[in-house]
């Protein structure tokens, strides 16, 4: 089956989901709380098996919708492999993903992730990971000398840290190697896949360890829900317990939730092809507007990273990218009050451009000092492409800009 079907069909006509819920074409809403068992007999089996697995119990451990989109996730994410020995784990945002799988797989340890990093990951590595034995460190991914010596060097590493497509500063670093490193000195490779997709990046087949989306982006694509999705070798969430922690600290996702990602995901693949399209020819305008002073987009050839991510990335970036205005924060802040169309609110993947101030907004929460070093700067603007028409796009962001010129 090519991607764009096992996107839309993700394994509901593979495995027969559809005959547990009477033969509807869209399963429906299990809005509920707790299951009944059949007998006592029964209840006491479902407590006793390995993290509950094999009947629903109680909404908090699983539920069949939480189950469906677990299913769809872990067949994208490993198109490329045998699925069968891979799970995903759904849970309430992408921020419990993560959380979730730091605090399993790197206690007592030391992690390693890149200097530029989505604004409440950066925090919970710098503020809250200390709390609980664990101590981060961050570096630049894309100089892989830097990063061999700084891997060298740690002791305790357990954990290597990465987003495929930086945010919001759009590096891409050389996966492949960043794996291969961080194998042989013992540690695990964690990536946010969020930016790319799985339409655009599979990780797994570079050979990290766990992939992690906040499907409220992408996967969702329409803004009307949270949720993150982990997705890893069985073998790996046995060993760390990760069905355990994420029942106990309790990050599940809500059902609801979980239907409307699953309705979401079935249109991704055209959703972030027609972003990706129309984010091509907006960087492009931009890079050749005199009052922009940079723009960073990994498919221009003027990205540090182009050659790069022709290997990390499935032939596209997806539909976020960051620019410098000319004249700093200033401008960057006169051109987001001056736009029409563009909404000024934080997230991508909608279907609706979106435009906001990294450094005020999203990644207000990081450290100054490491924001800076990052390259989160004060008149960094970060725009995340919808499925518009591309000419009103452009057409806003170019009134827009020739208001600063005005002036």
């Amino acid at each position: 089956m090519k991607f764009k079907s096992r996107v839309v069909h993700g394994v509901d006509r593979i495995r027969g989901i559809h005959k547990e819920s009477e033969g509807a074409h869209v399963p429906p809403i299990y809005q509920t709380s707790t299951f009944l068992f059949n007998d006592v007999a029964h209840g006491g089996q479902a407590f006793s098996s390995p993290d509950h697995a094999g009947a629903h119990i109680y909404t908090r451990i699983s539920n069949p919708n939480n189950n469906t989109l677990e299913q769809s996730i872990t067949a994208l994410e490993c198109y490329d492999l045998d699925s069968e020995g891979y799970t995903s784990m759904v849970f309430g945002t992408g921020m419990a993903a993560i959380s979730t799988a730091i605090m399993a797989m790197a206690k007592q340890g030391q992690v390693l992730a890149q200097d530029a990093l989505y604004g409440c990951s950066s925090q919970l590595l710098f503020e809250q990971a200390p709390h609980w034995g664990i101590d981060a460190d961050f570096i630049d991914f894309t100089d892989l000398h830097k990063f061999q010596e700084k891997v060298q060097s740690m002791n305790k590493l357990k954990v290597v840290y990465m987003e495929t497509i930086t945010n919001p500063t759009m590096r891409v670093a050389q996966m492949d190697r960043i794996v291969e490193i961080a194998h042989e000195a013992g540690a695990k490779v964690i990536v946010d896949n969020t930016f790319a997709s799985p339409v655009f990046c599979r990780p797994l087949n570079f050979g990290a360890d766990i992939v992690i989306h906040s499907s409220t982006k992408y996967i969702g694509g329409h803004g009307t829900s949270l949720g993150g999705v982990l997705t890893c070798s069985k073998d790996l969430a046995d060993e760390y317990h990760l069905g355990t922690y994420r029942k106990n600290l309790g990050g599940i996702a809500g059902p609801m939730d979980s239907w409307l990602l699953n309705n979401g995901v079935k249109t991704m693949a055209l959703r972030v092809q027609a972003q990706t399209d129309n984010a091509m020819l907006v960087a492009q305008y931009l890079e050749s507007h005199e009052s922009v002073k940079r723009v960073w987009y990994p498919m221009l050839e003027s990205h540090p990273d182009f050659n790069i991510a022709q290997n990390v990335l499935l032939g596209g970036a997806a539909s976020v990218m960051s620019f410098e205005i000319k004249g700093g924060l200033e401008a960057g802040t006169n051109l987001m009050n001056s736009l029409k169309l563009c909404s000024l609110a934080v997230s991508l993947g909608a279907v609706d451009t979106l435009i906001q101030h990294p450094a005020s907004m999203t990644h207000s929460v990081m450290d100054a000092q490491l924001r800076q070093k990052a390259g989160i700067l004060d008149g960094l603007v970060r725009l995340a492409v919808g499925i518009e028409e591309v000419d009103d796009i452009i057409k806003d962001l170019n009134q827009a800009l020739t208001k600063l010129s005005v002036v």
